[in-house]
């Protein structure tokens, strides 16, 4: 976190990636499913659930977000 913009970015990327993992054991997915449902591979749903956020851009992980059926809203403050 050198900057406010990284730290920024990264808080993001957390919340997305907490509400996925959430939503993926809600529904109580497999990884192979989860990974069909948002047109990915299943190694990449593996690091999704394992919390590799380096691995995810924050326009990835909002796409996924709705793909869920979920709504993304942005507040600036």
């Amino acid at each position: 976190e050198d900057t406010p913009q990284v730290a920024a970015s990264m808080a993001a990327r957390s919340e997305l990636m907490m509400a996925l993992q959430q939503w993926v054991k809600a529904e109580g997915l497999t990884q192979q499913t989860a990974a069909g449902l948002f047109g990915v591979t299943q190694p990449r749903v593996s690091d999704l659930m394992r919390g590799k956020w380096e691995r995810f851009s924050l326009d990835m992980l909002i796409t996924l977000t709705t793909r869920t059926g979920q709504h993304v809203e942005l507040v600036v403050g």
